[in-house]
């Protein structure tokens, strides 16, 4: 009995995990449309993490990552902003010029959030590995963002101190510590 009973209480345990990181949408802009969009930055390559934080709490409630390579997109794990002009690939935003960062940003700081975008300045290799990575990411399912973005970062070269967090603000303070990073954050009212 005793085993029996342990036996069933370690796979109630497992149950709230197995469920985590359900509900992934596959999203699949047209190539006409992804050509469109795509956006070429003259700045050289880097990396911006992007942590959406509660103001009341300081918590973390969204990672997002931003890779300037050979084309600028947007890592949008489980993300919930849209634009008619920034076609989607699974969790990949095409097309994100500085405007659109600035109205996407504009979204995260407000309704009782705001955001801090750390970037980091990289050579092209490593943020080209970057955008591979993140597009063959997949579509990512609910409360699994910041491991994603974790799991796009951990591959490259200087970035294996990430580890694998769970929690947004965990990511941010990793992030933080990597050297040449800047920060910026911004409430609502103040972009």
């Amino acid at each position: 009995m005793r085993a029996t009973r342990r036996t069933v209480l370690l796979g109630l345990a497992s149950l709230p995990l197995s469920g985590c990181g359900t509900n992934a949408e596959a999203v699949w802009a047209s190539d006409e449309a992804v050509e469109l969009a795509r956006y070429r930055a003259p700045e050289a390559p880097l990396l911006a993490l992007v942590t959406v934080r509660n103001e009341g709490t300081g918590k973390g409630a969204h990672s997002a990552l931003l890779i300037n390579a050979s084309e600028r997109v947007l890592f949008d794990p489980f993300g919930r902003w849209t634009d008619p002009a920034v076609p989607e690939r699974n969790d990949v935003l095409y097309g994100f010029s500085p405007e659109v960062e600035a109205r996407y940003l504009a979204y995260q700081a407000g309704g009782g959030y705001y955001y801090t975008r750390q970037e980091k300045p990289v050579p092209p290799e490593v943020a080209e590995q970057a955008l591979t990575l993140a597009k063959a990411r997949g579509p990512v399912g609910m409360a699994m963002c910041t491991v994603a973005c974790a799991d796009v970062l951990r591959p490259l070269p200087g970035f294996s101190s990430i580890g694998r967090p769970w929690f947004p603000e965990q990511l941010s303070a990793r992030f933080a510590k990597l050297p040449g990073v800047t920060t910026v954050e911004r409430r609502a009212g103040a972009i």
